[in-house]
């Protein structure tokens, strides 16, 4: 199994225009027919403006199948491509790989709120990363879940890519809150805080159209 992580930079002001046709036009040509959708999110914090949604295919053979096959659709590029590309200012690609031993889950029932991190590590030490993150994720999962965890393929390497759930941006603070003060998690911190070159957060919430909600 393999994910596609695409993040599109829209024009200000376009967001709900894009979303709606997501919704209206998009989705029930593509449905998952070509991919499956994992999730839409619209940001809202570290940069504004952005369409970030998540695909799962079997390997990238059926991928790039698959996208063949959508290029062909003459509904998609004559209905749908020509209305959304004016407010696409660009885009980013990457091809996600699952870490062994973190399934990939539903945060449940109900509406949420979803934190996006993405840690560049320095060049060799994904796995001590992991390894670290695995013995601690019990301790973590305890104040908010976890809803998937990536190590980057095809796009810029050596980042490890997760994401989180939470209730609301008060939940957030809350779990991230207590995780720093306990012990469990403030050793783990110590071992692999020298492992991180650049971390970065987005928070997102679900669009219509988004299987997690």
């Amino acid at each position: 199994m393999i994910y596609e992580l695409r993040t599109y930079t829209l024009k200000t002001g376009t967001t709900g225009k894009y979303l709606q046709l997501s919704r209206d036009i998009g989705r029930e040509i593509r449905g998952d027919r070509y991919g499956k959708l994992e999730g839409g999110w619209a940001t809202e914090f570290a940069t504004a403006g952005q369409y970030v949604h998540l695909w799962s295919y079997a390997d990238l053979n059926e991928r790039a199948r698959l996208g063949q096959e959508l290029g062909q659709n003459t509904r998609w590029t004559s209905e749908y491509l020509p209305q959304i590309r004016p407010m696409i200012i660009s885009q980013e690609n990457k091809i996600l790989r699952p870490v062994d031993g973190i399934p990939f889950a539903s945060p449940g029932e109900g509406k949420h709120v979803y934190e996006l991190r993405t840690y560049q590590l320095h060049v060799g030490k994904a796995p001590e990363w992991l390894g670290h993150f695995k013995d601690v994720l019990p301790t973590r999962q305890k104040y908010s879940p976890l809803v998937g965890m990536w190590t980057t393929d095809i796009g810029p390497l050596n980042q490890i890519v997760h994401l989180w759930a939470y209730n609301d941006l008060n939940h957030r603070t809350e779990a991230r809150a207590k995780a720093g003060e306990d012990p469990a998690w403030q050793a783990f911190l110590g071992k692999v805080v020298p492992l991180v070159h650049i971390p970065h957060s987005t928070i997102m919430y679900p669009a219509p159209t988004s299987p997690l909600q």
